[in-house]
C-alpha cells in the first residue's frame, strides 16, 4: 500500500525486539505484502488504532449486536470509538465456527475457509480460541454474513458465544493415542448434534462447556474448562507386559525405575521385584497414568473401558478456579443406550442449570452455592458420600463392603455401650 498512509508505529514496534515471535510482524506481513488492498488497508488501520491504545493507554473497542439469520450467537461484536480516525477497521467483528472433531481438517478444507476469509474479512486467522472454535478475526457488519453463507453452504457451522452452551471440544483420541479408552468423537457428535439449537441461541444464565478426553491424561484439559467433563477410562486392570518392563529396566537402570516410576505413584500401589518384574495393586490405582506415560510399551490401560463424568470445572470468575467434581465414576459407552443415557444425563444438568442457577454463574458456582446433594437429587443422580466428603480427590474408591463394615461399626458400638453400662 501507499508507504505516505502508513500508520506510524513506534510503540508497537518495540514488540519486534526479541528473539520471540510477534504479532506485530504479522500484522505488518498483511499491511505490506498481503495482495489484496482491502485487506492491507485494514491491518494498517487495526495497527494504527492498537499503536493510539498504547498511547493513550485505553481500548477502544465496544460490543453490540451482529448476528446472522436465524442465529443468536457465535459473533462477537466489536465496533471502533476511533472509527473515524482508522475507518478501515471501525467494524471488526470475530465469527466463531466449529471446528472438526479432534481437530482434524484436510488441506481443502483449510483452504476454502481462508479463501472465504479473505474475500469476506481481514485474513487473520485463529486455530483456536480458547472455547476449541476456529477465530475468524474481523469483519464487517455485511461481510459477517456473506462469509457465514458462504462456509455453511460447504459444511460449516457457528460455535457458541454469549449465555449458550458453547461448541465441544474432544482430544486426537483413539485415531492417534494408544491410551484412548472411549470413542471421543462420536461422544462429541452426539452432544453438539443434541445441543445445536442451545449452542447458536443463547437462553442460559451463563455459558456451558463440554470437552471430551480419551483418557486420564485430558489432553483437553476438560476438567479444569468444562461444566460437564467427559474423561476416558478402565474399571479392570491394567495390562502390563512384563517382557517390556524388563526391557525398559535393563534399558533405564532398577534405581531409574524406582526414581520414576514407583515412588512416583500416588497411592504407592507399584512394587518393582528382584527378577525386574512389575506388580500393582490395582484395587488402590486411581489411574493417574504416571506410569503408563513413562513405560508406555510395558503398561497399557485395561479392556473393560468407560468413562467417567465431572460436573463443575471452570477458570477464574466469582470464586476462583474450580476443578470439575466426580457425579459418574463410571459408564460404559458401547451400545446406542449407552449414548442416550449421557445425553440424557447432559439434558438434565443444562435444564437444572437453566433453571437454578444465578445469572452470570457457572455450573461449578452454581453447585458451591446451592450444595452438591441438592445439584444431585435434581438431576436424578445417587448420592455418594465421597461426592460430599471429597469432592476434589479422585473418586475411584471401592464401596463394595461398605454395608457390612456399617454393620460391624454399629456392633461395636453397642458392646461399648453394654459393657458401659454393666
Amino acid at each position: 500500500m501507499d508507504k505516505n498512509k502508513i500508520h506510524p508505529t513506534p510503540m508497537l514496534d518495540v514488540l519486534e525486539e526479541g528473539p520471540w515471535p510477534s504479532f506485530i510482524s504479522g500484522f505488518k506481513r498483511m499491511r505490506d505484502q498481503h495482495p489484496e488492498q482491502r485487506i492491507n488497508e485494514m491491518a494498517n488501520s487495526l495497527l494504527g488504532q492498537l499503536e493510539h491504545s498504547y498511547e493513550t493507554r485505553k481500548g477502544y473497542w465496544k460490543g453490540g449486536t451482529v448476528s446472522v439469520f436465524g442465529y443468536g450467537g457465535g459473533i462477537i461484536p466489536r465496533f471502533s470509538e476511533v472509527g473515524k480516525a482508522f475507518p478501515e477497521s471501525k467494524e471488526f467483528h470475530t465469527l466463531r465456527v466449529q471446528p472438526p472433531a479432534g481437530n482434524y481438517y484436510t488441506t481443502d478444507m483449510l483452504n476454502q475457509l481462508a479463501n472465504s476469509w479473505e474475500k469476506y474479512g481481514s485474513g487473520m486467522i485463529t486455530f483456536h480460541g480458547q472455547t476449541g472454535n476456529i477465530m475468524f478475526i474481523g469483519t464487517t457488519t455485511e461481510g459477517t454474513q456473506h462469509f457465514f453463507d458462504e462456509i455453511n453452504e460447504y459444511g460449516w457451522d457457528l460455535g457458541g458465544a454469549g449465555p449458550c452452551v458453547r461448541t465441544a471440544m474432544c482430544c486426537v483420541g483413539s485415531a492417534r493415542c494408544e491410551q484412548s479408552c472411549a470413542n471421543e468423537h462420536a461422544i462429541q457428535r452426539h452432544l453438539v448434534n443434541t445441543f445445536t439449537d442451545d449452542v447458536h441461541r443463547p437462553a442460559l444464565p451463563y455459558k456451558f462447556k463440554f470437552k471430551v478426553s480419551g483418557c486420564p491424561n485430558d489432553c483437553v484439559n476438560s476438567i479444569e474448562r468444562s461444566d460437564f467433563a467427559v474423561i476416558g477410562t478402565w474399571r479392570d486392570e491394567m495390562k502390563i507386559d512384563q517382557a517390556e518392563v524388563k526391557a525398559f529396566v535393563e534399558k533405564k537402570g532398577r534405581q531409574y525405575v524406582i526414581d520414576n516410576v514407583t515412588t512416583r505413584c500416588p497411592t504407592q500401589c507399584m512394587t518393582l521385584n528382584e527378577d525386574n518384574t512389575l506388580d500393582v495393586d490395582n484395587k488402590n490405582c486411581v489411574r493417574c497414568m504416571h506410569c503408563l506415560n513413562v513405560m508406555c510399551k510395558a503398561l497399557s490401560p485395561g479392556d473393560d473401558k468407560g468413562v467417567t463424568l465431572l460436573i463443575g470445572g471452570k477458570r477464574t470468575l466469582k470464586i476462583g478456579d474450580l476443578m470439575g467434581t466426580v457425579i459418574v465414576p463410571f459408564m460404559k459407552l458401547d451400545t446406542a443406550e449407552d449414548y442416550e443415557k449421557l445425553v440424557e444425563l447432559a439434558q438434565n444438568t443444562i435444564d437444572f442449570f437453566a433453571e437454578n442457577a444465578l445469572e452470570h454463574e457457572r455450573t461449578g458456582e452454581m453447585i458451591e452455592r446451592i450444595g452438591l446433594v441438592n445439584f444431585l437429587e435434581g438431576v436424578g443422580i445417587d448420592v455418594d458420600p465421597n461426592m460430599v466428603n471429597h469432592p476434589r480427590q479422585s473418586s475411584y474408591i471401592r464401596t463394595d463392603g461398605w454395608d457390612e463394615a456399617a454393620e460391624e461399626w454399629f456392633q461395636r458400638k453397642a458392646e461399648e455401650k453394654a459393657a458401659a453400662a454393666g
